[in-house]
């Protein structure tokens, strides 16, 4: 991948920049003049580094801002000071005014600070030699910074794949169904989506345990969750709960739908054994509890997965083997409380 450089700043200022910064097989170079584009470039496609001219206008006020946007850390900030009154100050005031003028422009965002000398040769003004040599070592520092991040973004995204997944079926854990369920409730809401989840159980797993082991108990957890990972929806999202338990989130899902799903996974959880090897095939069913999202619900989804929970012990209660909605369960208390 190559990496990225973002100029804030004039053509005529691009030219005064070494030549690598202009190769295209190593660098996507863009180039833009006005603040506004500018910030909002850099939040769509951020850079790895970024040469900010410091005759433009909104040039502090860049740096400042990048330096507020803790998600943009990495992004090297390289202040150019191109300012002719500056410039000739720096020759008048000395070495001390020039280092009080590095500390502010560090100190108001820019990681680098770097005076555009020139020198004239054969009727030219020319950038000096040594300015680019210190251009380019500090877009290597900058380049090294965003690698450094990138390997490290790698790692945690590995970390915390690691610690997400349950690491007997290869299902999200509980921990990450934590995570995501308020993350779906709110897009729910925001987008005024449905949201449906499914609780189940596997029917009498511990009889499967104490008769043939917990062995054979855990290669049927395996089974049965590469089963219902191949029959859910793109949309849905299967997680461990704990032991033989299971929670699916079923986005953009109805109640209706819900059920039709619920029903589907107990019907091919049922219909074929799982060969657990080629002497041991073992027949199983699993009870479900489906519920919906309400407005009533809390952020967290405590509430969605309480009534959820009450189906599938309603389920469990009734007979196993089967599924129970929020609105059957309903139905059926308040038949009692008539009775």
């Amino acid at each position: 991948m190559k990496m990225s450089i973002l100029v804030f700043g004039s053509h005529k200022f691009l030219a005064t920049l070494p030549d690598q910064i202009h190769d295209a097989n190593t660098f996507n170079l863009k180039v833009i003049t006005d603040f506004n584009q500018v910030v909002s470039h850099i939040q769509i496609a951020p850079p790895d580094v970024i040469f900010v001219q410091a005759s433009l206008k909104g040039s502090i006020e860049l740096c400042s801002w990048l330096k507020q946007q803790s998600q943009l850390s990495w992004i090297h900030c390289i202040l150019v000071e191109d300012r002719q009154e500056q410039l000739v100050a720096r020759k008048q005031h000395g070495w001390e005014w020039e280092f009080e003028m590095t500390a502010n422009a560090l100190n108001q965002g820019a990681d680098a600070y770097i005076w555009l000398l020139t020198e004239e040769a054969d009727d030219r003004v020319t950038t000096a030699s040594a300015t680019k040599s210190l251009i380019l070592g500090q877009l290597t520092v900058g380049l090294r910074k965003a690698r450094k991040y990138r390997e490290l973004m790698n790692t945690n995204d590995l970390l915390s794949a690691i610690a997400l997944a349950d690491s007997l079926t290869d299902l999200n854990n509980r921990r990450a169904l934590e995570w995501d369920l308020p993350r779906q409730i709110n897009k729910a809401r925001s987008q005024n989506l449905s949201l449906s989840l499914i609780i189940l159980d596997v029917d009498y797993f511990k009889r499967v345990n104490d008769q043939h082991g917990h062995l054979v108990g855990d290669r049927l957890l395996q089974l049965l969750c590469a089963r219902l990972r191949h029959n859910l929806r793109s949309q849905d999202t299967a997680f461990r709960y704990g032991g033989e338990e299971f929670v699916v989130v079923l986005a953009q899902t109805t109640s209706e739908e819900a059920q039709k799903v619920a029903e589907r996974l107990n019907r091919v959880v049922r219909k074929k054994g799982f060969a657990i090897n080629n002497k041991l095939t073992l027949n199983i069913t699993i009870s479900l509890g489906v519920a919906s999202l309400e407005p009533s619900d809390d952020d967290n989804g405590m509430s969605l997965l309480d009534r959820a929970d009450q189906c599938l012990l309603a389920a469990k209660a009734g007979g196993r083997n089967q599924v129970i909605n929020w609105e059957q369960l309903s139905a059926i208390s308040e038949l009692k409380a008539v009775s």
